[in-house]
């Protein structure tokens, strides 16, 4: 591997830095929580993934549901504990604990029963299922690694529920960046969002203190960049925009703007959410998406606004985190 340049080892540390300052500042306002005990599952209060019109959320640690046309109103919490969830089709990924200090990802059918179970490193960051059920996604922030002096960068895998086929990182995968072959000690990713073909998939991916948005080709093992400064990636339910955080000026440090990239244009559009988004939004339909924004005592509310820049932030799931919609 090339050497990198002193500028280049400081931006990705940097880079790092804000990235695990911000997720372990969540971290640890969800683990502070005091767990409420969560109804029993079972009868009229069984928590399930079939479809809807219903939001998965996170509640307490518990995996919950409400219903769409109320999501503030009543609630169902199931005895899963869960510090992300994200579910499609009748499958679910709950990134939880296995141990004190250790984590599993969990998959889960429409019962919530667990049928696979991948231990992975590391403090859980994000979770997605594609639109079809079989393939699942995780990032994981992780210490460590030589090439950052704050020691921490991020493990993005993946899993195919139908062959059990796992990718462990996507650092495995062979790079184009810019037309170019591409390869570098520093490389992370995180945040995957898959196509409709269980094939390709789009993700972040930081390297020399920049951030790049990859589409990625998992039976070929590669990834290419397609554009500077487009983090946390949400496909669409059409398959033609991308929601994503986009740092101010490019930089983490002066927080995030939810924005939604054109993918046939390359257009962009600002949301009208002007709060600083630290997450990877997840689309309740093709004209809203759901996020996460914590209150000043670290406490999580589930906000959704629309896509196309119009109208205004909306509270929908008070006291919960990791939305998504079973419809």
């Amino acid at each position: 591997m090339t050497a990198m340049s002193t500028r280049a080892k400081l931006g990705v540390v940097v880079a790092s830095a804000v990235l695990l300052g911000t997720v372990a500042a969540g971290y640890a306002a969800t683990a502070a929580q005091a767990p409420r005990t969560p109804p029993p599952a079972g009868g009229a209060q069984a928590v399930t993934l079939t479809s809807g019109p219903r939001l998965l959320a996170i509640t307490d640690r518990h995996v919950s549901t409400v219903a769409a046309t109320n999501p503030a109103g009543p609630r169902t919490v199931a005895g899963l504990e869960c510090l992300r969830v994200y579910a499609a089709a009748g499958t679910g990924v709950c990134l939880k604990p296995e141990t004190a200090w250790s984590y599993q990802v969990v998959v889960l059918d429409a019962a919530l029963r667990q049928t696979r179970a991948v231990s992975v490193p590391g403090l859980p960051n994000r979770a997605r299922v594609s639109a079809s059920g079989r393939m699942v996604s995780w990032t994981t922030f992780v210490g460590g690694d030589s090439y950052t002096s704050s020691g921490f960068s991020t493990r993005t895998g993946i899993l195919d529920t139908r062959t059990g086929a796992t990718v462990a990182s996507l650092e495995e995968f062979a790079i184009t960046r810019d037309g170019r072959g591409y390869r570098n000690a520093d490389v992370n990713y995180w945040g995957v969002t898959f196509t409709a073909d269980d094939n390709r998939f789009y993700a972040t991916m930081a390297t020399g203190g920049e951030r790049y948005l990859v589409r990625g080709d998992l039976a070929a093992r590669t990834v290419e960049t397609l554009k500077e400064n487009v983090e946390c990636p949400s496909l669409s339910p059409d398959g033609t925009r991308l929601a994503f955080k986009e740092a101010v000026d490019a930089d983490p440090a002066k927080g995030w703007r939810l924005s939604v990239l054109d993918l046939a244009s390359t257009r962009v559009t600002a949301t009208a959410e002007v709060r600083s988004v630290d997450d990877q939004a997840a689309w309740l339909d093709n004209g809203k998406l759901a996020y996460t924004l914590r209150r000043d005592d670290g406490q999580p509310d589930v906000w959704s606004v629309p896509a196309d820049g119009s109208g205004t932030p909306t509270l929908v799931i008070p006291g919960a985190e990791s939305p998504s919609p079973l419809t």
